[in-house]
């Protein structure tokens, strides 16, 4: 059937169709390749043999299951010290090739290692019975073993070791450098996977060399063929040439199911290797945070152990220096930095403020720190004396008692069903002031009044206006700020859209010596003034437009207009805008809402800035939920003062006493570490009145700004119907008395629309609509055309003169 096969070099060197026995040659090279193949097998088989010796004799060690001590490998269960939160954890240690790796389990040392020492360059220690301590540069482990016993199995594995590598590193040369242990634990596995990738790419390459050779002679017998003249030559020919062809054709398939193995191979391992990668890059990650972290709260533990009180110093048990300090075990070196500061990291796109214990208030008397409140106590104490303080007024609480009561409840609101599909549906897209909306999703108070609101915590500008220094005045602005937004975190119902000409006066001059007044300047777009004046120090204006988008799952507000606050002694001109806040689950889940954003304040006057950024809650966030961080800055943008806490809660401020560059974050950028004094509390939300949830989750202040009052303007909000309406109880009355008045606001703009064209048809002038209380003028900071108060308000309110105001109820 077949022939003798013979050295591939005529014409008649071939392999028969039938049974396709390669040449000489062939066969001689496949045989060399299997002996390389049966030496890397046997190889292999050795490595396993031996690792299986290895974990017998694991099995029969009766301290920790590890082979004994001086064996290839040494493997076990240690404690390794953590973090002063979780103290010391059981991990899987690996001693090899000098090399002393650790996992959080067996099943790990397949694709994670937390972590490795080289013994060549370590140092070990042992600090009593149990515990080791390994330390390479800059990374220590402190061990613990269960027994003494097995401690000292460990640390006779290590030493000897550790003059393993230590030999194996003086005596390597460079013949053998590929034969030296790598940094890797997972040593064995890399280096098989190289010499099957390896034989795979000899595979290859063999193929490539047939391919050529049986193509050449593929070649050279096609051109034979073409030069026949017999017919009987022809026949032994074709035979040939058919006997090439085939044998081209097995070897072609055989190189391309080599081709197939080797990317198959290839495309597996590198899937996983990018995976460990990205694994490795991430752990990295987290650890320097962690490390970060763990020093910041190892310098708080030093402080506070230099900073223990006297009689628990030089007890007959605690050994003592010459000077009296106490001596005790610490893990680190003790920190030289000063016994008065903490740590936070600067505000970056992800922000991280870490607070640790305050120290005690005596050391922060002798600080230089001129911040209010500095003088000392922890950060509860926020109402202490300090330069922006006087000894009968702080703002813990409402000092001043009103001249008259005010009311502190309202009526419960109804439970009402609605389908709120219904009414949404058609609704997605449009803008939120043009979509007719029943009552049953507002509040009893118009925006106007919401807007009002803001001066909930008035007492902070109280006090900023008695500050001497601009930069703890930029703090409790700052404050402020965040301060307008502690109401909205229950409060996910709609104000009422104020009428075009609609006013809201708050007059609380004899209470607390502030006067406001709200005006709605426009319709479309809806925008409203407002304007307030203290006698204590400050004038406060701004113009609002609420610009609001529904998306289906949630509602987004975005106000529009800046905040000006200007302090009548020292000139301070402040100017910030508002977040966006967003409500979400409008149609399925319960509603909640949520402010996010940044808020850049600027004083004009002295160029000092404050950077607030409000993180926007995330399932999957560690971080606390509402955050607002910021950094107050001088006019050559070094920064004085770190702020910190949340929008529905409080703020603090924390004096920077030195800065330095950190180490670099996930997204590349580095990070300035911040060195300050204890925070101080600059505000705290007050507690909601006593059966809030069921009186729309109404302040204090809310509960009174819709009470009825004597002499005020006719557009007042108090006197709107379809607001009083709801706020008692009777919901189909209100959308009713809503809808009629919507109406009539229509047909007032029809018919001042039809005037306005009638005049131009008549060549006449034509006066649009202008606010009573407000008029138009070109901001000079900001550029920006806006409403401000004109005067004339109170003293018609004085008169009880209302003729001018329009009939909008």
């Amino acid at each position: 059937m077949g022939r003798v096969a013979a050295p591939c070099s005529g014409p008649s060197r071939i392999v028969s169709f039938l049974t396709a026995v390669p040449c000489l040659s062939c066969k001689q090279q496949q045989q060399r390749r299997r002996r390389r193949q049966r030496h890397h097998q046997s190889a292999a088989v050795d490595w396993d043999r031996r690792m299986s010796e290895q974990g017998k004799s694991a099995a029969s060690t009766p301290a920790s299951g590890t082979p004994a001590p001086g064996s290839d490998t040494y493997k076990g269960w240690l404690f390794k010290w953590t973090n002063y939160i979780k103290g010391y954890q059981r991990r899987w240690f690996v001693l090899s090739n000098g090399l002393l790796s650790y996992y959080r389990t067996q099943a790990e040392m397949a694709h994670t290692c937390r972590g490795t020492i080289n013994l060549a360059t370590a140092h070990i220690d042992t600090e009593d019975a149990c515990n080791i301590v390994l330390s390479s540069g800059g990374r220590t482990y402190h061990l613990k073993a269960s027994t003494e016993v097995e401690r000292q199995r460990w640390v006779t594995a290590l030493e000897l070791a550790k003059a393993k590598a230590i030999r194996m590193m003086n005596d390597q040369s460079d013949d053998s450098a590929d034969e030296e242990p790598t940094s890797q634990s997972d040593h064995s596995e890399i280096q098989g996977t190289l010499k099957t990738l390896a034989s795979k790419l000899d595979d290859l390459s063999t193929c490539n060399d047939l391919i050529a050779k049986h193509g050449a002679a593929l070649q050279r017998s096609l051109s034979e063929l073409e030069t026949l003249r017999v017919p009987l030559e022809g026949g032994e020919k074709i035979k040939a040439v058919n006997e090439r062809a085939t044998l081209f054709r097995i070897t072609s398939n055989a190189m391309i199911n080599a081709c197939r193995d080797f990317l198959d191979l290839a495309e597996s391992h590198s899937r996983r290797w990018q995976r460990v990668l990205q694994h490795e890059r991430e752990q990295r990650t987290h650890l320097e945070e962690t490390i970060e972290q763990l020093a910041k709260q190892h310098n708080s533990l030093e402080r506070a152990w230099r900073e223990a009180p006297a009689h628990a110093v030089n007890t007959p048990d605690t050994p003592t220096t010459d000077t009296g300090v106490s001596e005790r075990p610490r893990k680190e070196e003790a920190s030289d930095e000063d016994e008065d500061t903490e740590y936070f990291d600067a505000m970056e796109d992800s922000p991280a403020f870490i607070t640790v214990t305050a120290t005690d208030p005596s050391q922060h008397r002798r600080s230089q720190s001129n911040l209010s409140g500095a003088s000392g106590g922890q950060p509860s104490d926020w109402n202490q004396e300090d330069n922006c303080s006087v000894s009968s007024n702080d703002f813990s609480g409402k000092e001043l008692q009103p001249h008259r009561k005010r009311r502190t409840q309202i009526p419960e609101k109804p439970n009402y069903s609605l389908n709120l599909w219904s009414i949404m549906k058609n609704c997605i897209g449009k803008e939120l002031s043009k979509i007719p909306m029943p009552v049953n999703f507002n509040e009893p108070l118009s925006m106007l009044q919401r807007l009002t609101e803001d001066l909930e915590y008035y007492e902070l500008l109280d006090k900023a206006a008695r500050c001497e220094n601009s930069l703890e005045q930029m703090c409790l602005v700052a404050a402020f700020s965040v301060s307008s937004y502690s109401t909205t975190v229950h409060r996910t119902a709609k104000p009422f859209n104020p009428l075009l000409g609609e006013t809201y006066e708050l007059d609380r001059l004899e209470e607390f010596g502030y006067r406001s007044l709200c005006e709605q300047v426009s319709h479309h777009p809806p925008a409203a003034a407002h304007h307030v004046m203290s006698q204590r120090g400050w004038t406060l204006w701004q113009e609002i437009t609420i610009a609001s988008k529904f998306r289906g799952k949630y509602l987004s507000i975005m106000p529009l207009g800046a905040i000006h606050l200007q302090f009548h002694a020292s000139g301070n001109h402040y100017v910030w805008r508002k977040v966006t806040s967003t409500v979400h689950n409008i149609i399925v889940g319960k509603l909640w809402i949520d402010q996010s954003g940044d808020i850049d304040i600027v004083n004009h006057r002295t160029k000092e800035t404050c950077q607030l950024k409000f993180s926007p809650y995330s399932y999957f966030s560690r971080e606390v939920p509402r955050k607002v961080t910021g950094v107050v800055m001088d006019s050559d943008g070094q920064a004085h003062y770190i702020l910190s806490g949340t929008w529905d809660d409080k703020m603090e401020s924390a004096k920077i006493v030195q800065s330095s560059r950190g180490s670099s974050s996930s997204e590349g950028k580095q990070k300035t570490v911040y060195q300050t004094l204890t925070p101080k509390l600059l505000w705290k939300k007050y507690p909601l009145p006593e059966n809030a949830e069921n009186m729309y989750h109404f302040s204090s202040l809310a509960l009174t700004l819709n009470e009825e009052e004597e002499g005020v303007c006719l557009t007042d909000s108090r006197l709107r119907p379809d607001q009083r309406l709801m706020e008692a109880g009777r919901w189909d009355e209100a959308n009713a008395e809503k809808q009629r008045l919507e109406e009539k606001q229509r047909a007032t703009r029809r018919r001042r629309e039809a005037e306005a064209s009638e005049a131009i048809d008549e060549g006449r002038d034509f006066e649009g609509y202008r606010p009573l209380w407000f008029h138009q003028r070109t901001d000079e900071l900001t550029g920006e055309t806006i409403y401000v108060y004109k005067g004339g308000y109170w003293e018609a309110k004085e008169r009880q003169d209302w003729n001018m105001c329009p009939e909008i109820f």
